[in-house]
């Protein structure tokens, strides 16, 4: 996930203008590695409606999008073969997945991951601090009904100034495997 120095992953209106204008032309992130290790993505409505303001469709995997509103229709043409909606909730998608042979889920948006958190289903977080202060908006992380102790991994810098942390989730103080 992408954030602000000060915490945000969008502007209150959802807006991402500011993460659109980070020179990182030349640099992956570590990105085509990470995308290589998952499975498909999860995403909530509102990042799909923002990704679908994007030029291109910018994932070669899977995606499951989350949404009580959504329907079939909602879905363009174009991505039809790309995209399955779901109203299950985290718990019940990730078994449904798994049935389906997933293994790993990038799981994306703000709220989404917090009740993926929520639901002690996250087993490690990527943080990737964008040098910008955007003074509010949209924060990643929300309230949460116990704490999230985590492992710290790595911390690798860029020569675009991005700066991405990897962390591991840990259950009842030890790693998850």
């Amino acid at each position: 996930m992408a954030m602000s120095l000060d915490g945000y992953i969008a502007r209150a209106d959802g807006n991402l203008d500011w993460l659109m204008k980070q020179k990182t032309e030349g640099e992956d992130h570590g990105y085509d590695t990470f995308m290589a290790s998952v499975d498909g993505l999860i995403m909530g409505r509102g990042s799909f409606e923002k990704v679908l303001t994007f030029d291109d469709w910018p994932y070669q995997k899977p995606v499951v999008v989350m949404s009580q509103t959504l329907t079939d229709t909602d879905i363009p043409d174009g991505l039809r073969n790309k995209v399955a909606l779901s109203t299950l909730e985290p718990g019940e998608l990730m078994h449904e997945l798994g049935r389906k042979g997933w293994q790993r889920a990038y799981v994306d948006g703000g709220k989404i991951i917090q009740s993926f958190l929520r639901a002690g289903l996250i087993s490690d977080i990527t943080i990737t601090h964008i040098p910008i202060l955007i003074g509010e908006g949209l924060p990643f992380f929300g309230p949460l009904d116990r704490d999230v102790d985590l492992e710290h991994l790595e911390t690798r810098s860029f020569a675009s100034g991005l700066v991405s942390s990897q962390y591991r989730t840990r259950q009842d103080g030890k790693p998850t495997q």
